[in-house]
């Protein structure tokens, strides 16, 4: 088993107390604060590490995290109580009685995530282990906030339709996954400037939390991907990572020692940003300009073809031939600049890229990069994998719907939390 991080909670007593089947909240938990703070820590921890490894038994539970054996098996029944873990097969085989593996219990929790996009919007319903439980999509030519709110009204109740009561009171939020500044790049995507404009007095947040009784928390769309990556998909094997999510707009995230980076003002990770060889101003253009999906959208507009079928069929591109092969060619050239620039500054171990296209096209997309990256000055540079991301378009609503489930069952439930500005 790989070895768990060295700086984990070491050995407290813990004891419950608490109603079986709550639902841990953010405010609950105050490292080190009080006997109740330390116990709460070492709930979360616990879940966390069974969340990393799959399946935990108590003993190396209690070995890895430094805990007592007495005080892992207090958390581990509490946690038991409280619907959380599963007890899994014993595992037979050895000397002495049996270790029985614990594992996340998938209806221990639910989520809600909505990603608000420039051509489309989602809403999903997901389980403590990530696993999308019902989904809704909807297709516009640009997005508007009252159409928006109608959306996320009626969805609300879509979602829940196949859960008892029981199921229903353990939902424990609502995480909003949407560009910062939606109303930018109105040209780009054909939105007139006062509908997009309306966006910037709009509180998304504060409108959403009236539809629901639930906690509700944002952050941005390619970010939240990135976190969805890194939490249900393989983003958990690498330590040190940079990301990119292909949506209609490129944009990525940072995962350093395993949490997401968000920098001095949030804002790390701005990989749309990133320059690139262009025909701009000194042959520069930003990587956003070339590796999005709007430029596909541009180059298929030329030949006087409806673009729609981007978003409307995220998992049918079939027919759009040489201009998807013209934006491949394209876009993996300027991806693997900016791979090689992040890797320069940071010695990331991996790239992983995902893309809000059918599963076959981000991999021709990165097998692509990978020939681009290949042929590209790599002096002085460690040995780093490009790696094709596994959870898709759904990404960013999954990421979304993440955001309440680390928010209460995390131990470091603040990795990437932010305000939009």
């Amino acid at each position: 088993m790989a070895k768990a991080d060295p700086d984990l909670v070491r050995d407290q007593a813990a004891g419950s107390g608490r109603a079986s089947g709550a639902v841990l909240h953010p405010g609950d938990l105050a490292r080190g604060g009080s006997q109740s703070g330390v116990r709460l820590y070492n709930e979360r921890l616990v879940l966390s590490l069974i969340r990393r490894y799959g399946s935990l038994p108590k003993a190396e539970i209690a070995r890895v995290t430094g805990l007592s054996a007495q005080t892992a098996s207090v958390i581990v029944k509490q946690l038991e109580a409280d619907g959380l873990l599963l007890r899994q097969r014993p595992q037979r085989g050895r000397i002495g009685q049996p270790p029985v593996p614990l594992s996340l219990n998938p209806d221990g929790a639910y989520s809600i995530g909505l990603k608000v996009g420039r051509r489309s919007a989602d809403l999903v319903l997901i389980d403590l282990m990530g696993k999308v439980r019902a989904g809704l999509h909807r297709t516009y030519r640009y997005p508007e906030p009252d159409a928006t709110l109608a959306f996320v009204r009626a969805g609300l109740e879509d979602l829940q339709r196949d859960l008892n009561p029981a199921q229903r009171a353990r939902i424990s939020g609502l995480g909003i996954a949407t560009p910062f500044e939606l109303w930018n790049w109105e040209k780009e995507i054909g939105a007139p400037h006062d509908v997009l404009q309306v966006w910037r007095a709009f509180d998304l947040v504060g409108e959403v939390a009236k539809l629901s009784s639930w906690p509700v928390q944002l952050c941005n769309d390619a970010t939240a991907a990135c976190a969805a990556e890194l939490s249900f998909g393989i983003g958990g094997r690498y330590r040190d990572f940079v990301y990119f999510f292909v949506g209609s707009f490129i944009g990525g995230g940072i995962v350093l020692n395993g949490m997401l980076y968000q920098g001095r003002t949030g804002n790390a990770g701005a990989l749309g940003s990133m320059p690139v060889s262009g025909d701009g101003p000194l042959g520069v253009v930003q990587l956003i300009r070339s590796a999005s999906l709007y430029h596909l959208e541009q180059l298929i507009g030329r030949q006087g073809r409806d673009p729609s079928m981007l978003w409307k069929t995220p998992q049918d591109w079939e027919g759009i031939g040489q201009p998807l092969d013209a934006w491949i060619k394209d876009s993996s050239i300027h991806l693997a600049q900016a791979i090689v620039a992040a890797v320069s500054v940071i010695d990331f171990e991996a790239a992983i890229i995902d893309a809000a296209c059918p599963p076959e096209i981000r991999t021709r997309l990165i097998e692509e990069t990978g020939k681009q990256v290949a042929q590209l000055d790599q002096q002085g540079l460690s040995p780093f994998s490009i790696i094709e991301g596994t959870i898709g378009s759904d990404a960013r609503a999954i990421g979304g719907a993440s955001l309440p489930l680390l928010a209460n069952f995390a131990v470091d439930r603040e990795i990437f939390l932010r305000n939009a500005g």
